[in-house]
């Protein structure tokens, strides 16, 4: 896969990480499969045991589908429970991911949000990180739960993104008629499309161990700089943006404006800002604004 649908694979961070801990990798998320399955192609080739991923039972509508993430070492996100089930289903989900990280000292990956960042911005859900605590909440402080469980936040980065037009087809939809009916099967769809498609260069970068947070906004906050700082740039970030760069060349800008093609102009525009947010934020944090 990687050699059919990317031109680079290349990561960072990793003397960051130490091969005897547990980390919990909280990362941005643009891919359902990919994004965590690419984490764990570099910390295998970095000789780091491959990671634990949490995925949502939304995904699960197929049987081949949960015997493939299973396969891959994932575990259940109760999305779908009501009522008194939801508090059973976190407590439960919060004492899976402390057992895993502290007994079992085996490393972690879920996405710093539910669903993908369809238009570009990445942004922790506090609601997830006072998930992780939930087990915790009688014993300890908040911060002595973080300094328990090693958060590294993640950063992926993809020149391109195999969903990128289905993505601001839906966007362009809400913004225009107010809703989107996703399709039965349509998240299985993403993922065919996501693990078959054209991806460019894809970069992973690791940040730092987070301390020293006395609450889960803060500590949103703190991963959504980390994720910010280090996301990469590629040259569609870039073109998207209106910015000059001798990385981008005549070639770079034709093929993002081949992706342009065939939308009508509510998703063009989206598709664009979904490449430029990256830029915009990344200034909008070394403004300190």
């Amino acid at each position: 896969m990687i050699s059919r649908t990317t031109t680079r694979l290349s990561c960072s961070g990793f003397e960051n990480l130490d091969s005897d801990e547990a980390y919990l990798f909280i990362s941005n998320h643009r891919d359902i499969a990919m994004d965590p399955a690419f984490v764990n192609w570099v910390l295998h080739q970095n000789n780091l045991d491959t990671v634990r991923i949490a995925i949502g039972d939304n995904l699960l509508r197929k049987p081949y589908v949960s015997d493939l993430m299973r396969l891959n070492k994932s575990f259940i996100v109760n999305r779908s429970a009501k009522g008194r089930e939801v508090l059973t289903a976190l407590g439960q989900l919060s004492a899976y991911i402390d057992h895993s990280l502290v007994q079992d000292e085996h490393s972690v990956w879920i996405a710093q949000r539910e669903g993908r960042a369809k238009d570009g911005n990445d942004a922790t859900d506090p609601a997830i990180l006072k998930m992780f605590y939930m087990s915790h909440r009688k014993e300890r402080s908040f911060k002595e739960f973080l300094d328990r469980i090693n958060i590294v936040p993640v950063s992926i980065s993809y020149e391109y993104d195999p969903c990128d037009s289905a993505k601001a087809n839906e966007l362009s939809a809400k913004q225009q008629d107010g809703n989107y009916e996703k399709g039965q099967y349509e998240d299985i769809e993403s993922i065919v499309q996501g693990i078959t498609g054209n991806k460019g260069h894809v970069h992973v970068a690791f940040g730092n161990v987070i301390r020293d947070i006395e609450t889960p906004e803060e500590l949103a906050a703190e991963i959504d700089r980390q994720i910010i700082e280090n996301y990469y740039l590629h040259p569609s970030n870039l073109i998207a943006a209106g910015e000059d760069s001798a990385e981008a060349s005549s070639q770079d800008r034709n093929q993002f404006e081949e992706r342009l093609q065939g939308l009508e102009p509510t998703a063009a525009e989206i598709l664009r800002q979904m490449y430029a947010n990256p830029v915009k934020n990344k200034h909008t944090l070394q403004e300190g604004v």
